[in-house]
């Protein structure tokens, strides 16, 4: 197999030669003789004449080789309190049929479908029985606004929109019916059909001549064979946040999807076919995507299906109980997570109560691992912890301590090396290449490997005005940080977290992985807010842990020196607010950039992937008191 070294040597001096190797793991309707076409960039395309089908490749061909009684899927939902094993011939009849389903609809290739499903069996069915149509399929996170859902809509154009009936989060029951109305109330553009999947803890309204139901018409279809499609051609679209109103659309293809995938699957997890992975995410986000359905199906793995919490579904033990029923090998969450999880159990009571002799190393990504939960996670689990870091964007990791080449020492605070296929380069403002230790705009050399994204849907022009504009001949991550004299990679956060204090441009992240270690401190955010003197000043927003003294201003004076002691005076660091909870997307991420927005009295737009609209007020008035403190 070679080292790391030769191995990313050839992945970048010889990509064509290296990518047509990853390819004979995958099955081809039509093999290509060309493996990389460059001659339209930024827009470059891998395997432009190649023909396959990525339902085929994650379902049929392993039935075919003798893998039909393996479980491809185990659904574990506790807020339903249900436990289902799928196996790959369970779940590939169930696609074909579905698949049947939808043609008798008209949906055929290049047609866009919308899911707008919770984490659900027939999520994974309905984004499959697409693949293997050719359909583009469009997933939204179930549960999202009517008028977020409305966008995707008239963006996407779908010719169905496939949905449930709801979904459960912790106790509480989410309808999903009545924000799809909405939706398609306030959209443009007219669907022709809704396939409604009816759960049995709520009931959705049908709307005759529009509305279908799943079950229904699933065991009415005669199963469909998979329809070859070109390597180049969308599998799906997935939106991320703009910074405008609309959000982008992810165009990701066939091909080099599902060549990178499952690459990614051997040399970066070091799972095979047999192993039980678990992306503890959802399907509405690239890590479902990418970590749940694809990558380890297309392995031949079995995945782990959850519709539950780290906590609150039933405790902090959650993710235990999990790993040791399931006998997962790789878990692969965020920082978030673990968090949440030391939040409520510090000293590691309840992972005590479990016994995870198949479990093997823990990934982290989604955002940055701050190097307190590191040690914290590692110190519990006695197993590696590997930090890695990638966008939607790109669909799969970007750097990361590759287990299946060379299993590197760790460096907390970075998520180590680039991964082969991936030029990744630490520029200055005018795009010259920095030195060691240096922190700088975080760029990748194009042509980008594949399985990243060809471009955004129906919008060329904004694709290149989003990534490939400011560095001629570079893909922008947005992203800042430096390498270190071993080549190691530091991910200091968005390019926006960067404050400048007196002329001095100084990394929020780098303040934020020392007020981590504060012992009281469970998870922490730091803004920076506007200054008549100083131009910005940092302002930090601290979660204590579970049973933690609430002495904030001890805490403060803590954080205070801590900063001076590891940043230096020119920090300016003096303002602590200690607050219930942060605001966080669905996914986990903390909304530092609403949260500098709330800083500084400026508008903001409220974000569509918001987990508690509640959480910004309580931000508001936590502002509002450090602008305005009452009198003593």
């Amino acid at each position: 197999m070679g080292s790391y070294d030769e191995i990313f040597r050839k992945s970048i001096e010889e990509p064509v030669a290296f990518w047509k190797e990853a390819a004979e793991a995958i099955d081809w309707y039509k093999k290509c003789d060309r493996i990389l076409d460059d001659s339209r960039p930024p827009f470059y395309r891998w395997f432009p004449n190649g023909e396959i089908n990525t339902c085929f490749n994650a379902l049929d061909r392993h039935v075919r080789d003798g893998l039909g009684d393996q479980v491809a899927l185990i659904y574990d939902s506790p807020v339903t309190n249900t436990v289902k094993h799928i196996t790959y011939r369970q779940m590939l009849d169930r696609v074909a049929r579905f698949s049947g389903a939808l043609r008798g609809l008209g949906v055929g290739k290049g047609d866009t479908v919308i899911i707008y499903m919770p984490m659900i069996p027939e999520a994974v069915v309905a984004m499959l029985a697409c693949a293997r149509l050719g359909a583009i399929h469009s997933v939204v996170f179930g549960g999202f606004a009517a008028n977020e859902l409305a966008l995707r809509i008239d963006h996407a154009k779908p010719k169905v929109i496939i949905s449930a009936s709801g979904s459960m989060e912790g106790k509480k029951v989410i309808a999903y019916k009545p924000l799809l109305d909405r939706a398609i109330e306030l959209a443009e553009h007219r669907a022709e059909r809704c396939v409604l999947f009816q759960r049995p803890f709520v009931e959705a309204s049908m709307i005759d001549g529009r509305d279908l139901d799943w079950q229904e018409i699933e065991s009415q279809a005669a199963p469909v064979d998979c329809v070859p499609v070109k390597a180049t051609d969308p599998l799906y679209i997935l939106y991320t946040s703009g910074t405008t109103g609309m959000p982008k659309g992810v165009i990701r293809d066939n091909g080099g999807h599902a060549v990178a995938l499952h690459w990614s699957m051997k040399y970066i997890y070091n799972v095979k076919a047999g192993d039980i992975f678990w992306a503890a995410s959802d399907v509405g986000w690239v890590v479902g995507h990418s970590y749940i359905v694809y990558a380890p199906l297309l392995m031949g793995c079995t995945t782990v299906l959850y519709e539950g919490k780290p906590v609150g579904t039933p405790d902090p033990g959650a993710f235990w109980r999990v790993i040791e029923q399931h006998k997962v090998k790789v878990l692969f969450t965020a920082p978030t997570a673990f968090r949440a999880i030391k939040k409520e159990d510090p000293e590691g009571v309840f992972f005590k109560k479990y016994h995870l002799d198949h479990f093997e190393c823990l990934f982290l990504a989604g955002e940055r691992l701050d190097p307190d939960t590191y040690h914290w996670a590692c110190a519990l689990l006695d197993r590696p912890v590997i930090d890695h870091w990638w966008q939607t964007e790109t669909g799969w990791p970007i750097a990361s301590n590759c287990l299946g080449i060379e299993h590197f020492p760790i460096k907390p605070g970075s998520p180590t090396k680039a991964v082969p296929g991936y030029d990744v380069k630490i520029l200055d403002n005018d795009g010259n290449e920095l030195p060691a230790n240096h922190d700088g705009d975080v760029v990748i050399k194009l042509p980008l490997p594949p399985g990243t994204l060809a471009s955004l849907w129906q919008a060329d022009d904004k694709f290149i005005s989003s990534y490939t504009s400011r560095f001629s001949g570079y893909y922008l991550t947005s992203d800042g940080g430096y390498k270190d004299e071993d080549g190691y990679l530091f991910i200091m956060g968005r390019i926006d977290d960067v404050i400048n204090i007196a002329g001095h441009r100084l990394s929020t992240g780098a303040m934020e992985e020392v007020i981590a270690t504060h012992p009281a401190v469970a998870e922490c955010a730091v803004v920076g807010a506007d200054d008549t003197l100083k131009g910005q000043l940092p302002v930090g927003l601290v979660v204590l842990k579970a049973g933690a003294v609430q002495d904030a201003e001890q805490i403060e004076k803590d954080l205070i020196q801590m900063v001076r002691n590891q940043i230096g005076p020119i920090a300016c660091y003096k303002t602590t607010a200690v607050v219930p909870r942060l605001p966080k997307t669905r996914s986990g991420k903390i909304l530092r950039g609403t949260m500098r927005a709330i800083a500084n009295g400026k508008d903001y737009r409220m974000p569509s992937t918001i987990d508690d609209p509640t959480t910004l007020e309580e931000i508001t008035e936590t502002f509002n008191h450090l602008r305005f403190p009452t009198k003593k």
